[in-house]
């Protein structure tokens, strides 16, 4: 499913609200869970799951072209872990 597919849904589900509006509160939805990511914090959907940050260590890495030994610093990464509901509906 695309943005644009999701706005056409939540469009049929919110009579009386516009594309534009539509469009607006989703990409806020999107930037809060983005900015709550970027404070460290974690965001839990109650039965959709929850986003969290990762941090991954410092670690030698391999370069697949020449096979070198690379170091590869520090990183966060963004995660999700899928909440029951959800799991119960894909299943």
């Amino acid at each position: 499913m695309t943005q644009s597919e999701l706005i056409a849904r939540l469009m049929d589900r919110l009579p009386g609200y516009s594309p534009q509006e539509v469009e607006t509160l989703l990409k806020s939805m999107f930037e809060g869970i983005a900015h709550a990511l970027e404070a460290g914090q974690r965001v839990e959907l109650r039965g959709f799951g929850s986003f969290f940050v990762k941090h991954r260590e410092p670690r030698v890495g391999c370069d697949p072209r020449t096979g070198a030994n690379i170091r590869l610093d520090h990183r966060y990464l963004p995660f999700f872990r899928p909440g029951k509901i959800l799991l119960d509906a894909v299943n």
